[in-house]
């Protein structure tokens, strides 16, 4: 699935099962949310914090859905073509970063 594919999917699915979008601000309350629970879960998979008993059933693949899901309706609601929003993203990392990261003595040890 193109990223153009999956603005469209969540567009049809929104105004048939979704009925209709939430506002801005409620997606971007749920965005932060689902953002939360990804970071719940790194946090207890790769870092330090222990796991719960209510963290067993947790999925980031699910959770990353989740958040691109929001993100993708966030996209729709304000008129973002994600495909092309992040073609220009990536050249100007691409011009700005061409030397710093390989510059970067932390980067090269």
């Amino acid at each position: 699935m193109t990223i153009k594919e999956a603005q469209d999917t969540v567009d049809k699915w929104i105004n048939t099962t979704g009925i209709r979008y939430f506002n801005e601000l409620t997606n971007m309350a749920i965005l932060t949310e689902e953002v939360g629970e990804v970071a719940r879960i790194i946090s207890r998979k790769y870092g330090e914090q222990s796991f719960k008993k209510s963290d067993e059933n947790l999925d980031l693949a699910d959770e990353f859905a989740d958040v691109l899901f929001v993100l993708i309706c966030l996209a729709n609601q304000t008129g973002v073509d994600l495909t092309e929003a992040l073609k220009k993203n990536l050249e100007k990392k691409t011009i700005r970063d061409s030397q710093r990261h390989s510059e970067n003595e932390k980067l090269n040890k």
